[in-house]
């Protein structure tokens, strides 16, 4: 069977983040392995139905291939600020192949880790200023300096940097029902539970009896339903939450399910 292939990641392998805003929250895929340093401010990040905070002088991992929501805080009057070194599938396989470094096993552990601090982990992020604005060459072997660093500090993810396999299929209807109000494209969805495209809508058709789609807006609009007349939530809160992008389009499908567009419900609530 032929599987999709992960995207390619266009980001800077090196990332400096810099918010001024009272919080930033959102919602993003991770394609890559992630290790980071909280400067200031704090992040909390849910992963795999976990949350997370990740305080100022934290080093943290995070698996490839999860979906995560996040709010990151700044501190009163100050700026939230982290770092972030993203491990690319290309150099985690010329590290694999230079040092004859293999997966062992299959982790079972943690999708996100916080590590142990080390004089390795500080010496790194002290030296990684001048690399920020350099060349991809340089940043590149900055990106190795990382792999071999948690190699040594952390010799368990040994088994997660060197797992080039494909997500292997899993419970299709327990995955959506955790994952639906991530905003994501179906082939992600579909390559999250281990199939190709046509293998999801099929297994999918049968398990839920209409298309993801569907299944998708009417799971977000109950959710929002209940959010707004139950819980007295505005609309304008909402639509972010439940997994829309756009307000319009929420408002309009929900007028279009209920009868009544969400701005009239609130205020009816």
């Amino acid at each position: 069977m032929h599987m999709p292939t992960q995207e390619k990641d266009n980001r800077p392998p090196i990332l400096y983040s810099c918010y001024t805003e009272k919080n930033r929250e959102g919602e993003q895929f991770v394609p890559g392995h992630v290790f980071g340093y909280q400067l200031s401010g704090t992040l909390e990040i849910m992963v795999s139905g976990k949350t997370y905070n990740i305080n100022p002088g934290d080093y943290f991992f995070f698996r490839k291939n999860q979906l995560a929501r996040f709010l990151k805080k700044p501190p009163p009057g100050e700026e939230f600020r982290s770092i972030s070194v993203f491990l690319d599938q290309e150099t985690l396989h010329a590290v694999s192949e230079e040092h004859g470094l293999k997966m062992k096993k299959t982790y079972t552990g943690e999708n996100a880790l916080l590590l142990k601090p080390n004089p390795l982990f500080k010496n790194f992020i002290d030296s990684l200023k001048p690399y920020m604005e350099g060349s991809p060459i340089l940043m590149g072997l900055k990106v190795k300096e990382a792999i071999m660093i948690l190699l040594e500090t952390n010799p368990v993810l040994q088994d997660v940097l060197f797992d080039f396999s494909a997500p292997g299929k899993i419970d299709l209807e327990a995955y959506m029902n955790e994952h639906y109000k991530f905003n994501v494209d179906i082939s992600r969805f579909a390559y999250l539970t281990g199939r190709s495209l046509a293998s999801f809508k099929r297994d999918f058709e049968k398990i839920f009896h209409t298309s993801p789609n569907r299944w998708l807006q009417q799971k977000r609009l109950d959710d929002a339903y209940h959010l707004i007349k139950e819980k007295g939530w505005r609309s304008s809160d909402v639509y972010l939450e439940v997994g829309f992008k756009d307000l319009s389009h929420f408002s309009f499908a929900f007028k279009k399910a209920y009868g009544v567009a969400p701005s009239r419900l609130d205020k009816r609530a």
